[in-house]
């Protein structure tokens, strides 16, 4: 028998190995979605969205309505298709909150937190996300967007 080592790629995986004609295919091992997601562009991208025609469709939106769709694509984009059921009373769903302070001058907006809610709801279900980490990801690196949601 002979014996034949093959280094398999960074970040790939042996997806199958046909015996007959020795042909490997190999396929990218997913990466979480976190390390994909990093940017609004990456959530353009996985949404296979361009930038010019998201930046088209928004034109004549105001910046809390543009910072609105922003968020909807970025939970869609975290969550990789789960949806929250609000007839599930067991399924938990969470959403990030935030500290708002108007009384400086420069105003304070930050993240404060993240809250889980059943089948009862204090926010959007488009804006829920699947787990208490996703929410706090999104919360973090998407500070700016949720600002100009909730104060524009």
């Amino acid at each position: 028998m002979e014996t034949l080592k093959i280094q398999i790629p960074e970040g790939f995986k042996v997806e199958s190995f046909n015996e007959s004609t020795g042909e490997i295919k190999f396929t990218p091992i997913p990466k979480d979605i976190k390390e994909r997601i990093i940017t609004f562009e990456d959530v353009l991208k996985y949404h296979v969205i361009s930038e010019e025609k998201f930046k088209n469709d928004c034109i004549s939106l105001s910046a809390d309505e543009i910072a609105y769709i922003q968020l909807k694509l970025i939970v869609s984009a975290l969550n990789e298709g789960w949806f929250p059921d609000w007839e599930d009373d067991d399924q938990w769903k969470y959403y990030p909150y935030f500290y708002m302070d108007d009384s400086s001058a420069s105003g304070r907006f930050s993240f404060d937190g993240s809250d889980d809610r059943h089948s009862f709801s204090s926010v959007g279900s488009r804006l829920c996300f699947k787990s208490h980490e996703l929410s706090d990801y999104a919360a973090e690196k998407f500070l700016d967007i949720y600002k100009t949601f909730f104060t524009n």
